[in-house]
């Protein structure tokens, strides 16, 4: 009789924990783009964003995390914007959450009057247009800062206080043509992002030079942690880096490197050792990591 007991119980457990709501899911979006150039009417140049895709989902697949990529031609604005929108909806309590989005980047004319500096940051999906042109292409495929944290926000709430969401956005909104002598270490020299603004008035991008490596992200009590890594400051250009005969960016390359040695998790510890690396490779001596979190 005991045995029977201890099976029934056995049983019952089985069969009760995978309907556990509590039950963590590790879920993560990938996002990368390369051959831009394929769509000649962007104006955008070839990057190696999809190289950072294939480089993390290895690594976070390890750490048993469901993946979604989506790569240079799916990587179109409805695309970004329809797999963001999935995410948030199959969220669950308790969630971790990691986002990732190698690319350009660009100034965008501030239209809703909430920035201070009168500039959004836009990633740029593969079929965003450099060039505002009225009537042909007017902004409708870039992807701004505050559409972006609309979704963060939804995430933020479905996974709840016992989730977490990281952010890794290996682009940039300065951008630039010169390297100065920081080129001897590179046969070739790949920049994302661009200075030039996208403006429906023609103004010119000034950024305000911060050096404040870390900002506060406010959060509450129903909210989940959230951590967002940028590759660098505002006004700097985003740099990419040959390792083994491949070009990467070097936050994602960094990132990588650290998430093989180390679990993600709702720490800095790890954050920290990304720093202390792109700090210490010579080749990115003009560019900073800039991280903003919710962590204490």
């Amino acid at each position: 009789m005991h045995k029977i007991y201890q099976t029934l119980i056995l049983v019952l457990v089985l069969f009760v924990l995978p309907f556990n709501s509590d039950a963590q899911t590790k879920r993560a979006l990938l996002v990368g783009i390369s051959n831009y150039s394929s769509n000649s009417a962007t104006q955008w140049t070839d990057i190696h964003g999809a190289s950072d895709v294939e480089l993390l989902a290895t690594t976070l697949k390890s750490q048993q995390f469901s993946i979604i990529k989506v790569t240079n031609q799916q990587a179109t604005a409805k695309r970004i914007r329809k797999e963001l929108k999935a995410l948030a909806n199959s969220c669950k309590p308790g969630d971790m959450v990691y986002i990732h989005f190698s690319g350009h980047g660009q100034p965008f004319e501030d239209k809703s009057k909430d920035e201070e500096d009168g500039w959004d940051e836009a990633i740029i999906p593969y079929d965003a247009q450099k060039v505002y042109s009225k009537g042909k292409y007017e902004g409708a495929n870039h992807i701004i800062d505050d559409e972006l944290y609309s979704f963060f926000d939804k995430i933020r709430k479905k996974i709840g206080p016992k989730g977490f969401l990281c952010v890794v956005i290996d682009a940039c909104h300065a951008g630039g043509s010169s390297r100065g002598d920081e080129m001897e270490y590179e046969e070739e020299t790949f920049v994302r992002g661009t200075k030039d603004a996208f403006s429906p008035n023609g103004k010119k991008y000034r950024p305000r030079v911060n050096t404040e490596g870390h900002f506060a992200i406010k959060s509450s009590g129903t909210q989940g942690d959230i951590l967002i890594l940028e590759a660098c400051r505002s006004y700097q250009s985003n740099y990419e880096i040959k390792q083994d005969g491949q070009y990467y960016g070097p936050l994602s390359y960094y990132v990588n490197k650290t998430l093989r040695a180390n679990r993600l998790s709702n720490s800095l510890n790890w954050v920290q050792e990304v720093k202390r690396m792109m700090d210490g490779d010579r080749r990115l001596t003009r560019q900073n990591m800039v991280y903003e979190t919710s962590l204490k």
